[in-house]
């Protein structure tokens, strides 16, 4: 008797994966019990040799799909509003006469320093408090979201959010402010959680990359729909700021009650022992009838899960240093190649350079609309070239721009006296948006979806989290640090930042594989034992044996 015969009559189902086919014999059973039924299943394996072609899964992007990314993606616009807001409203006049008074009476000094006009800790603390918040607020989330789903850890976001916007924009004093912010931060750090995860696990494998980006599409929306309410209520006196920070609850109330409309992802159903619910859902995302192969992969996936008992201790293991070191990394060089530095503080930047108040904030809208248009590319481009030459094209695009950039503020920028002539303050402001733009279609969208996707399901949430706490612990360090870096550093800083650049390129083509078109549970067979140097963590790995029967 030959083994595919063999195989026949165990009535299993064969999975082409990589060089080796897994052949799983699955004997289903139905146990009834507290009323309703649940599947119970067993795993022994067996292992055929394969032609190493990924496994394509039967369905279509369909309507109902593309509502689901788009409500979640609000998540994306929340946290896009809030980077882009504070800039604008720490350079309004009214905001730091209320507020930072100290502030303000440095920026209209005759004799001010160009570099340190807003070099104030109390002021950069308005900023990066969100980011210390959403540090903490990512690991509870990563419990919930295990624990209750991905739709109800993004109602709780929003529901944060909320919170924050009524204490901000009616803020009376700074600790009220504060407070709001750390609000804020709660909500960032759910949604943060939540979002990625969903889009990842309710998208096609081959259009997994286009679906998650608009995470990062929504960010830069929310970016650009900031600074342009920053443009039109810088004028607005004494409360201007009030109105720029109110708005930010209408994303935030859009996600609250969009979210009662999306599904929750077939993956958390089955994870939590919804099994049918699982496969009605899958069916419903993916438009078609026949949706076995998927949901035998999902079920394969949770069973991994299962066998996990703590999926932070699992981390910590050997197997799991690859995704973990590249989540983390990924989240380190995606802070340290300065992009938050210029957008959270775009119109201060732009001012110092020599745009008046106006114009800086007019400038900001520009790199806005820059940052938008270059996500759009990253969506149309990222499942077709791949994740890879987007990261190391961009690498070489942002090291000019910010050498560039560091070398005329060097040269012209004196720390005190006149500013940049206009030409020269025009030459840097196009500089910038070169840089935004190898930023948005690279490490802006990928440094979120690539964590979203390399995780195996058992530590995925767990991991997850540190990716997003990581992001929002240096989006803090970076916060907090930047003016007064600008301040003592001055031109120098654009170097700083450029030096990152350089070793995150390096990493990025040594350490980082291509995980274009695999599907999210295929992970460990199809990348990380392929690969030179990670397949070496993975001789421990700890899923069931794989055996001919």
């Amino acid at each position: 008797m030959t083994l595919k015969e063999s195989i026949n009559l165990c009535g299993c189902r064969l999975q082409t994966q990589d060089l080796w086919s897994v052949v799983w014999c699955r004997n289903w059973k139905k146990q009834q019990y507290n009323d309703r039924s649940q599947l119970y299943w067993k795993m022994p394996a067996v292992v055929v040799s394969g032609s190493g072609e990924n496994q394509e899964f039967e369905g279509r992007i369909t309507v109902y799909v593309i509502v689901c990314v788009i409500i979640a993606a609000f998540g994306g616009l929340m946290f896009g509003y809030d980077i882009g807001i504070s800039g604008g409203v720490t350079s309004m006049d009214d905001f730091l006469k209320k507020f930072f008074p100290a502030v303000f009476e440095k920026k209209h000094h005759a004799l001010e320093n160009n570099y340190c006009k807003y070099d104030n800790q109390f002021l950069q603390l308005f900023t990066s408090c969100l980011y210390l918040a959403a540090l903490i607020a990512s690991f509870v989330a990563s419990k919930v979201c295990s624990k209750y789903g991905r739709k109800l850890t993004m109602q709780i976001a929003s529901i944060f959010f909320i919170i924050g916007v009524i204490l901000t924009a009616g803020g009376i004093n700074i600790e009220m402010i504060i407070f709001g912010r750390i609000f804020l931060g709660f909500g960032v750090g759910f949604a943060n959680q939540a979002v990625p995860l969903f889009l990842s696990e309710i998208a096609p494998p081959n259009l997994r990359g286009a679906l998650n980006i608009s995470f990062q599409l929504f960010i830069t929306i929310g970016i650009l729909v900031s600074n342009l309410i920053n443009y039109f209520t810088t004028n607005v006196h004494p409360h201007g700021w009030r109105i720029s920070l109110g708005i930010a609850g209408v994303p935030a109330l859009m996600l609250c009650l969009g979210s009662i409309l999306i599904c929750e992802t077939p993956t958390s159903l089955i994870e939590r022992h919804k099994v049918e619910e699982g496969r009605k859902v899958l069916r419903k995302i993916r438009g078609v009838e026949n949706v076995d192969d998927e949901f035998d992969s999902i079920i394969h996936a949770c069973e991994m899960a299962k066998q996990v008992k703590d999926p932070f201790r699992k981390l910590m293991k050997p197997v799991s240093r690859p995704q973990l070191v590249i989540s983390i990394c990924l989240q380190i060089f995606q802070q340290f190649t300065g992009i938050n530095a210029i957008m959270f503080y775009a119109p201060v930047l732009f001012q110092t350079v020599g745009f008046g108040n106006d114009a800086a904030l007019l400038s900001s809208v520009i790199t806005g609309l820059v940052n938008v248009f270059s996500t759009v590319v990253s969506i149309y481009v990222v499942d077709r070239a791949g994740r890879r030459i987007l990261l190391l094209e961009a690498c070489v695009q942002m090291f000019i721009s910010q050498v560039i950039i560091g070398i005329i503020l060097f040269k012209e920028l004196k720390t005190t006296g006149d500013n940049l002539s206009k030409g020269e303050a025009i030459f840097v402001v196009i500089l910038v948006c070169t840089f935004v733009m190898g930023f948005a279609w690279s490490w802006g969208p990928l440094g979120w979806l690539i964590p979203s996707e390399i995780f195996p399901l058992e530590t995925r949430s767990a991991g997850f989290a540190f990716a997003v706490s990581t992001n929002m612990l240096f989006t803090f360090i970076i916060g907090q640090a930047f003016l007064s870096m600008l301040c003592q550093m001055q031109a120098g800083i654009f170097f700083f930042f450029a030096a990152w650049v350089i070793i995150m390129g390096a990493f990025t083509w040594f350490l980082l594989p291509e995980t274009k078109g695999v599907p999210v549970d295929a992970m460990v067979d199809k990348v990380w034992k392929q690969h030179w140097f990670w397949r070496s963590f993975m001789i421990e790995d700890d899923r069931p044996d794989v055996k001919v029967v």
